[in-house]
């Protein structure tokens, strides 16, 4: 609109007689209402009719289109600054959830499972772009800074895990997590086999390399390719009826202190005890009838997704 104010303006100054420059000069004082002086000296009633007309469809175009530039930047700002407070105030309500570090190919997948098994997740990265369209709640920063780990909510986090794309990233985010939450269960990403140490000493709980896990899960596939299989559709997949879960043991449990003879999970909730995990951190593969449950043991148990929902509603 402005564009063809102007160029309407050069072609009538032009036509009433003024040089290429001069009507250029005139509609530009004219349309932003500086007004020097008249170029030609003093104008006829036909040039001053033009002005006028000039001078009004010019100062409106202007004008509104200045003030849609404003509007524009100004409700951008104004709904990231709403959007932000109000993933605030939904990220300060929760607890108990899992904060993800980085949304790269990793992040994604671990993302995905998360929410798949229901559990409650925030996002960090710091592309804007990346996560603009995440249906989840998102914090834009640096994931190694305290100020972005705090947003996340770490403070009232249960897991966080750490899916940057560098070792030493992952490091310091690790740091940080555990310096501001103690009782965070971290896992941390790394690509170099040397990261693996750093990592479990700055205070990660389990330290993951795709790499090597990849190499090895190719590798089971050819030595045992119906157990790898039946391990990844059981784990992973959603295609088969039977799942693996734990259950950790709590002090008023009425298992505790009972044998899996008395117990009868078999019977009375329909699944298999695949082992057991001690306070000590050591497993008992195919624990035999006889084994008492004690507080704080995990149960390792499979069975169908409605089996294994009774079991923790009678654990409960």
């Amino acid at each position: 609109m402005v564009a063809t104010v102007a160029a309407a303006g050069v072609i009538g100054y032009r036509i009433s007689g003024l040089a290429w420059m001069d009507a250029v000069y005139m509609t530009v004082i004219t349309i932003t209402t500086v007004g020097y002086r008249e170029v030609a000296g003093e104008p006829s009633a036909a040039e001053q009719i033009f002005t006028i007309i000039v001078i009004v469809t010019g100062v409106s175009t202007v004008l509104y289109t200045f003030t849609l530039g404003v509007q524009v930047v100004v409700e951008g700002q104004l709904r990231d600054f709403v959007g932000r407070r109000r993933m605030n105030r939904r990220i300060a309500d929760f607890r108990g959830h899992t904060i993800v570090c980085g949304w790269g190919r990793v992040g994604k997948g671990v993302v995905r499972d998360l929410t798949a098994a229901g559990e409650q997740v925030v996002v960090i990265d710091e592309s804007a772009d990346r996560v603009r369209d995440l249906d989840l709640p998102v914090v834009v920063g640096d994931a190694t800074l305290d100020g972005t780990l705090r947003a996340a909510g770490i403070a009232n986090a249960k897991a966080l895990v750490a899916a940057l794309e560098g070792d030493a990233e992952n490091l310091f985010v690790t740091l940080s997590a555990r310096t501001i939450n103690s009782g965070l269960f971290i896992v941390a990403r790394a690509r170099a086999d040397e990261s693996v140490p750093k990592l479990s000493r700055a205070g990660a709980d389990r330290v993951v390399n795709p790499q090597e896990l990849g190499a090895t899960r190719m590798a089971s596939f050819v030595v045992q390719p119906h157990v790898a299989e039946f391990v990844d559709v059981v784990m992973h997949e959603r295609s088969m009826e039977f799942r693996m879960r734990e259950f950790e043991i709590a002090d008023d449990c009425w298992l505790s202190g009972r044998s899996l003879r008395d117990a009868n999970l078999r019977d009375r909730a329909d699944v298999l005890v695949l082992a057991v995990r001690g306070t000590d951190g050591a497993f008992r593969a195919n624990p035999n009838p006889d084994t008492v449950i004690t507080a704080g043991d995990v149960v390792i148990a499979v069975g169908t997704s409605d089996s294994l929902a009774g079991l923790s509603e009678a654990l409960a």
